[in-house]
């Protein structure tokens, strides 16, 4: 297995991705930085950004990275002048462009192997296979309760409950498609229930799948929170703190009588092949089951909206797509690539 593939943490928001970024970073080899918000931006402005072949247009993608607020660069420390320069050095593609900032991030720390945490992602795990063609993706499952109940309490989360329903369904759908057709090596599901009970053997499986040796300090993901946390995210304090499973099954008093009752109607299905298992609840009303199903429809059309948009994009592609900076991802490209020594990988 190539030692340096992209990692992607995906999931519905609030399924504990944070925690397993901080794991995931702890590793001696792999570095998972704070949520950005420059990759699908770059990639549906991709237009607008046009080829990346011209070193002018990747300069000017770069500087747009570097000192836009939204994209979140400030918090990976990076130095904003070489990252630039490595990017109008470096390979002309819009993969290549974007991965730059994250290879940078691993290189902060001496790790040779990068990854990226943002739960929406499970959306477009297509589109980031056209970046990063030998990117594996994890996939952190909770209870679909227990993750509606958190996204309730969120400062940021501007929806009401039905969207949040909405939201866990989806993430397990696409799920179930990704296991399907990815490959053993590319798409590994993790439980956030098994996670928090026995972190050591469900990390070692997760090492197994990545192609790394376990490393203990994973165990302790509390130790990186200040590191690979913004102190502004007040929302994530319990990633200073001990892993634990006290918060498993806490939707039961979170939630109120008839949040349970729909989440259940209508998440059931998916919460039973899980084996998380059902309240007495009862069946929700018609009027929240109608007012669930216009939000799903909603969405589920906006969904549709967007990739025909992107197909038709894809017929008018500016330039190259594929980052052409790992092992494997050179290798697809059939650029020639310096060895380098395992022990160099290990010690950077």
């Amino acid at each position: 297995m190539n030692p340096d593939r992209p990692i992607f943490v995906i999931g519905c928001p609030r399924s504990g991705t944070t925690m397993l970024q901080l794991m995931l970073h702890s590793h001696e080899r792999i570095a998972v930085p704070p949520e950005t918000r420059f990759l699908l931006q770059a990639y549906y402005h991709r237009r607008v950004h046009g080829d990346m072949r011209d070193a002018d247009n990747r300069r000017r993608l770069a500087e747009w990275i570097v000192t836009d607020k939204t994209t979140k660069f400030r918090e990976l420390g990076l130095d904003r002048k070489a990252y630039v320069r490595k990017v109008v050095e470096g390979p002309g593609s819009l993969g290549s462009v974007t991965g730059e900032a994250f290879r940078a991030y691993a290189e902060r720390f001496g790790k040779p192997r990068w990854g990226d945490k943002r739960p929406s992602y499970f959306k477009h795990v297509g589109l980031l296979l056209r970046l990063f063609p030998d990117a594996q993706f994890v996939h952190l499952v909770r209870d679909g309760r227990d993750c509606v109940a958190s996204l309730k309490e969120m400062p940021w989360y501007t929806h009401d409950v039905f969207h949040a329903i909405a939201n866990w369904a989806e993430a397990i759908d696409h799920g179930r498609r990704y296991a399907a057709a990815l490959p053993a090596d590319s798409y590994h599901e993790m439980r956030y229930e098994r996670l928090t009970a026995d972190p050591e053997g469900e990390l070692g499986k997760l090492c197994a799948f990545l192609g790394e040796e376990y490393d203990p300090a994973m165990c302790e993901p509390r130790r990186m929170a200040t590191t690979a946390v913004p102190a502004h995210k007040v929302w994530h304090s319990n990633t200073h703190n001990e892993i634990t499973p006290a918060r498993v099954g806490s939707w039961a008093d979170r939630l109120e009588p008839w949040e349970i009752s729909l989440c259940e109607t209508v998440l059931g299905r998916r919460l039973r092949a899980y084996g998380y298992e059902l309240s007495d609840a009862g069946p929700a009303s018609s009027r929240h089951l109608l007012t669930y199903r216009r939000v799903a429809a909603k969405r589920a059309l906006s969904t549709v909206r967007q990739r025909s948009r992107d197909r038709f994009n894809q017929l008018r592609e500016p330039g190259p797509l594929p980052a052409m900076l790992t092992s494997g991802q050179l290798s697809m490209a059939r650029v020639p690539r310096q060895r380098i020594p395992d022990r160099e990988l290990t010690s950077r």
